[in-house]
């Protein structure tokens, strides 16, 4: 039993290390999360912090894979069992755009923010986020070519382009709010997505 306890108390470390350090990076990038920062925020020895993950690399796949899995929890999981196509691109639409309003994270959508980060750079943690964003874009393009396969969307309708359009939408939610205080970003986008998929705005915006 007490060896069950000493690994549940680990993983406990582990998570609120990660947590911690995805709340600094929403604000001051992944750079800006340092062994001896966390070590302060969650009164710890920067042995005891860095001795969980190994590296300061593996500290930053370790945050960005927890942001992932709230992005999941929070976007696709409540819209999962909805029926593919038109009805689950709506839904998606609106839970992410509502996850975007409040992302969980003090300096607002943490990947929005970290893709602005490691764009232009190289390295594991950027080759990570190429394959979230992709497998992100991936299920927006099986929604939409299902939709387009059942006649909800246009026959000539570019796949690729509105995954894009959807996308740049909802990251843009992140700086209209944190820069420029719109607060309505969230519905604004959430309207121009259904104006990009030819259908009519929600009447609660």
């Amino acid at each position: 039993m007490a060896g069950r306890r000493s690994v549940a108390a680990a993983l406990d470390t582990r998570a609120a290390i990660v947590r911690c350090a995805a709340d600094i990076a929403s604000v001051e990038g992944m750079e800006g999360v340092t062994i001896g920062r966390l070590a302060a925020e969650l009164e710890m020895s920067k042995s005891g912090v860095i001795g969980h993950f190994g590296t300061k690399e593996q500290l930053q796949l370790a945050t960005l894979e927890y942001a992932v899995d709230l992005f999941r929890t929070r976007v696709w999981d409540p819209v999962s069992h909805r029926p593919p196509g038109l009805d689950r691109l709506l839904a998606i639409c609106e839970s992410w755009t509502r996850h975007e309003d409040k992302p969980g994270f003090p300096g607002g959508c943490f990947i929005a923010a970290v893709t602005f980060e490691w764009d232009g750079r190289t390295g594991p943690v950027h080759d990570a986020l190429v394959v979230t964003t992709e497998r992100w874009r991936g299920v927006l393009r099986r929604e939409i070519e299902t939709a387009v396969a059942a006649g909800e969307l246009a026959a000539d309708t570019d796949p690729g382009q509105v995954v894009f359009a959807l996308e740049a939408l909802a990251v843009g939610v992140n700086p209209a709010r944190q820069l420029h205080g719109d607060d309505l970003a969230p519905a604004w986008a959430l309207r121009a997505m259904h104006a990009v998929l030819g259908v009519p705005a929600p009447s609660s915006t």
